[in-house]
């Protein structure tokens, strides 16, 4: 039976939790995961957790937050003045917001506080600083 190399295309099934058990992601009920690996588009601890997987296995896996999304970066908050947000927004903590660069690409913000006369914006990724665990099921080595 072959395994999970590092460079292969493969489509599996996933449950990523946070450490209290909430879940934040799963593919469970819809269609699986078909990515191939080794190209950068998953974060490091999933593609490794992959590797020496066979067909069908399952299994689950904790990925440190260093291989995952890595730590909150205090630079990534930013201070926007009220002014300076469209008129028809009423922003609450929490809310997502998307801002464009002048290259025309797209930056998804979360509002992490609302002040008199300005909001304060992050830019993490909402995953930022934590450790994930994910249910593994691998259905296909392509």
């Amino acid at each position: 039976m072959s395994q999970v190399q590092g460079n292969e295309t493969v489509k599996l099934h996933y449950t990523g939790k946070l450490n209290n058990g909430q879940v934040f992601d799963s593919s469970v009920q819809r269609e699986p995961l078909e990515v191939k690996l080794g190209e950068g588009r998953l974060i490091p601890g999933f593609e490794k957790g992959l590797v020496n997987m066979k067909e069908n296995e399952k299994k689950t896996i904790t990925i440190p937050k260093e291989e995952a999304y890595g730590e909150v970066q205090k630079e990534l908050f930013q201070k926007i003045p009220s002014e300076n947000l469209p008129q028809d927004i009423k922003p609450e903590v929490g809310m997502g917001l998307v801002s464009k660069n002048p290259d025309g690409s797209e930056r998804q913000l979360r509002v992490a506080d609302v002040k008199d006369g300005f909001i304060i914006v992050d830019a993490n990724h909402p995953l930022a600083g934590q450790d994930l665990t994910f249910e593994l099921e691998l259905l296909e080595i392509k």
